[in-house]
C-alpha cells in the first residue's frame, strides 16, 4: 500500500517577488531566539460546521471502536480564534457565534489584557 500523505505549503506565485520576500520575512521572525519582552503571537480563525447526530452513536465494544452514523444534520456555525505563542508553549483558543471585525478585535483586546 502507497502513503498518500499529503503536505500543504504556501506556494508563492513564480512572478510575485514581493509576496516572496514577506513570506521569507514572516519565516525570519518564526526563527527568532525566545525574548519574553518582544513575544512572536502567531493568530489564525476558523469558522466551524456544527453537526448534531440523527442516529443515537453505539458505543465501543472490546471488539469494536464507537459506532457513529454518516448521516447528521447540520446544527449552524461557529468561529474558532487561537492565539498562540509558539517559543513560549502557550496557546488559547476561543468560541464565537460569528467572525467579524467587531468579535476578531475583541479577541485582539482580550488576548492584549490577558498577556
Amino acid at each position: 500500500m502507497t502513503n498518500r500523505k499529503i503536505e500543504y505549503w504556501v506556494i508563492p506565485p513564480e512572478t510575485d517577488g514581493e509576496f516572496v520576500a514577506h513570506m521569507e520575512a514572516v519565516l525570519d521572525t518564526y526563527e527568532r531566539p525566545y525574548d519574553p519582552l518582544c513575544p512572536v503571537i502567531c493568530m489564525d480563525e476558523q469558522p466551524v460546521q456544527l453537526l448534531k447526530e440523527t442516529r443515537q452513536p453505539i458505543a465501543a465494544t472490546a471488539k469494536h471502536g464507537k459506532r457513529v452514523d454518516y448521516e447528521y444534520e447540520r446544527a449552524g456555525t461557529d468561529s474558532i480564534f487561537m492565539f498562540t505563542e509558539p517559543a513560549a508553549g502557550w496557546r488559547q483558543a476561543t468560541v464565537r457565534e460569528r467572525r467579524t471585525k467587531t468579535d476578531w478585535a475583541t479577541e485582539v483586546a482580550s488576548l492584549m489584557d490577558g498577556r
